[in-house]
């Protein structure tokens, strides 16, 4: 039991490492192609990556139209809504800001877990929720103060964005008990690859601009961008976050966002220089506090 703990908090950890590190790269893409392109892009990679990995194992997927239908309303909401409104959102927010109100999903999972789920939190547990989520609203409050506060749009779309990835993480806790890991990443894969690649086409057919879906691969930053956003960012993540899920309760999953809040932070100030400011590390203390403890005390009840 404790083995299968560890392996699922080690992959939510590695989930949150290649998460935080995701929004540099998508506005490292954003430099070169369009919101919807990028989605399209990354998510050919991904099932090109994922068709590669079961056809060398040979494993077989069986999804019937039952099937088809009770996974649908999960791939709507991860990767359909979640990097829709993701992409389009950090076309006007920074990377920092995006990662900041990602930040909130764990309040969000919270309340969705304990309506839905009926998921049991402790006292304890809950207030090293809300002790985390403080540092996430301090950061945001300051960032306010100043010049880079990003678009107002881009901040709406970010926490639209934020919204759907707590619903899919307490959708997935049911889910993952029929389903395994490998069948439901494959067919989340697919579905965003068919949904984000029509609107690219749509989108170029009434632009009349067929040819440049391809000309953003011609930027080498580009290319290794939506490499990394293919497999790691879209496959791998997908597959760490179900796997976990299958393990841990759905809100102690999601505290692991604020970890990525720091990573996402840390990535624009070093690669893409952004603003860095004393309370972005005032504030990273809370989460990492209220991450570490809330964990601890679920550890303990169980």
């Amino acid at each position: 039991m404790m083995n299968a703990k560890f392996k699922a908090y080690t992959a939510a950890l590695i989930y949150t490492l290649i998460i935080g590190l995701s929004f540099m790269f998508v506005k490292i893409a954003l430099r070169t192609a369009a919101p919807v392109d990028i989605l399209a892009d990354r998510f050919s990679i991904a099932f090109l990556t994922g068709s590669l990995i079961f056809l060398f194992s040979r494993k077989k997927i069986h999804i019937g139209v039952k099937d088809f239908f009770s996974i649908l309303p999960l791939s709507l909401l991860y990767p359909v809504l979640f990097f829709f409104f993701q992409a389009f959102g950090l076309a006007y927010a920074t990377s920092a800001e995006a990662g900041i109100i990602q930040a909130c999903v764990p309040i969000l999972t919270l309340l969705l877990a304990i309506i839905f789920l009926k998921e049991y939190s402790s006292m304890r547990e809950n207030l090293f929720t809300l002790l985390s989520v403080s540092g996430v609203i301090y950061i945001f409050i300051m960032s306010g103060n100043r010049e880079q506060n990003g678009n107002t749009l881009g901040i709406i779309l970010i926490f639209l964005s934020t919204l759907a990835a707590a619903a899919y993480n307490v959708l997935a806790k049911n889910l993952i008990k029929k389903y395994s890991a490998t069948v439901l990443t494959y067919f989340m894969t697919a579905f965003g690859m068919v949904i984000f690649n029509c609107a690219a086409l749509i989108q170029h057919t009434l632009n009349n601009t067929p040819v440049s879906y391809f000309s953003p691969f011609r930027d080498k930053y580009f290319f290794f961008a939506i490499l990394y956003l293919g497999i790691l960012s879209s496959f791998t993540s997908a597959f760490l976050s179900n796997y976990a899920l299958g393990k841990i309760d759905a809100s102690k999953m999601s505290l692991f966002a604020n970890l990525g809040t720091l990573i996402t932070i840390a990535a624009g100030v070093v690669f893409l220089q952004e603003p860095f400011h004393y309370y972005q590390v005032i504030g990273s203390f809370p989460i990492l506090i209220g991450v570490a403890g809330a964990n601890y005390f679920a550890s303990k009840k169980k």
